[in-house]
């Protein structure tokens, strides 16, 4: 199969170019930008849109930012795609186009309502793609993923990391809290598998490992992968979030935002993709982690 895929370069796209290579895929890439008036002439089997703009942390992007990589260029690729002869169109959403902060578990139902320029970006790239007709013989998959780790991650995964690395102790052990995370390899075995199977019907499907962990689950998990005795502090939140509030401010480490990240629940339900593939995902939840927590010895 030919692909065209865009976001080649980044973090999922650089793990997925070589995963469906490996399947005796031919990838094409391209580095799309937005401008107006454009449009693309794609020759490939199916198109794999991966290209926007990511939450930005520090929270220094323009609005504007998002809305032109994400929603307007996802817009121009799916035209394009329609009056072609490509006959897949996959587009790697966010859970964030749902919400920001959730009671229970995240599950398709929910109806969005996402907080952020991110999440509406990327919430009214998934209505644009929804509200065209298909024409026969075409597919269409959204798909919102938690938070992806793998090799060569850098986020919070990788701060948690140092913490317990440097023998630090954790200060945020009164936070109770549970998320979803998802493996790299997990992302790419479910793309592929949309792309080769066309029985899969179309539509949105949340991507996630399938357990949930604490983040002092973490930090053990963490921990055990060091053969390190891992070190919790039970400070308390309210001092905890002050220091973060002043974060917001001074560029300390911790600010709000990183804080919601590291003790927020964010569970997410894999039932309807694994229910639609009718496989089982082939990295289990702390063995991705494991993969992931080892390779920071070599950054």
């Amino acid at each position: 199969m030919e692909i065209l895929m865009t976001g080649a370069t980044g973090f999922v796209g650089s793990y997925l170019r070589v995963y469906l290579e490996k399947k005796r895929n031919t990838i094409k890439t391209a580095s799309f930008r937005y401008q107006t008036n454009q449009s693309f002439d794609f020759k490939e089997n199916a198109i794999v849109h991966l290209a926007g703009k990511a939450h930005d942390i520090k929270n220094v992007s323009r609005p504007s930012d998002y809305y032109e990589a994400n929603f307007e260029l996802t817009k121009q690729v799916f035209d394009s795609f329609l009056k072609s002869e490509a006959t897949v169109f996959v587009y790697l959403s966010s859970v964030k186009a749902v919400a920001d902060n959730i009671d229970g578990v995240l599950t398709e139902d929910i109806a969005p309502n996402p907080q952020t320029h991110y999440g509406i970006s990327k919430r009214q790239a998934e209505e644009y793609l929804l509200s065209k007709e298909l024409p026969l013989g075409k597919r269409l998959y959204i798909l919102r993923p938690c938070m992806i780790h793998g090799p060569g991650n850098k986020g919070n995964l990788n701060l948690l990391y140092n913490f317990v690395s440097k023998n630090l102790p954790w200060p945020l052990g009164a936070f109770d809290n549970r998320r979803s995370f998802l493996s790299v390899e997990n992302i790419c075995f479910v793309i592929n598998e949309l792309l080769e199977t066309k029985e899969i019907p179309n539509g949105i499907y949340h991507v996630a490992d399938d357990d949930s962990l604490s983040t002092n689950e973490l930090i053990k998990t963490i921990g055990a992968n060091l053969s390190k005795k891992s070190v919790i502090w039970k400070v308390s939140p309210f001092g905890i979030k002050a220091i973060a509030r002043m974060g917001d401010y001074l560029s300390l480490p911790l600010n709000s935002e990183r804080l919601n990240k590291l003790t927020e629940n964010y569970v997410v339900s894999n039932s309807k993709i694994k229910k639609a593939l009718k496989k089982e995902f082939p990295v289990a939840t702390k063995e991705g982690l494991a993969i992931t927590i080892k390779s920071f010895n070599k950054i």
